[in-house]
């Protein structure tokens, strides 16, 4: 008997053939799952990677922010000090009518 030869057309393009799928379907299933599975994580990784970008100029941007009303608020807070300080001193020295609280 000669080989059987193959030609282009008779070259199976899948890799498990329908005869393998026939005999075992769940490991046929289960590769093509594992497959899917394999996609799905390397687009949606890829797919992040932008978002990833943009929130990490908005976090920097928020930081900035943040920092200059901190430094605003010290300020303040420095300002009150004081202006408290000099209030109490002028009640001490009965300079102005000490303040109801």
């Amino acid at each position: 008997m000669a080989a059987k030869k193959e030609g282009v057309l008779g070259a199976n393009p899948l890799p498990i053939s329908f005869k393998d799928f026939a005999k075992n379907p769940i490991v046929g299933t289960l590769f093509v799952v594992l497959i899917g599975i394999s996609y799905l994580y390397i687009d949606i990784k890829s797919t992040f990677v932008g978002q990833i970008q943009s929130q990490e100029y908005r976090i920097s941007n928020l930081e900035h922010k943040d920092s200059l009303k901190t430094q605003a608020l010290m300020e303040c807070k420095t300002a009150l000090s004081a202006t408290s300080t000099k209030l109490e001193t002028l009640e001490d020295l009965g300079a102005i009518k000490k303040s109801v609280k």
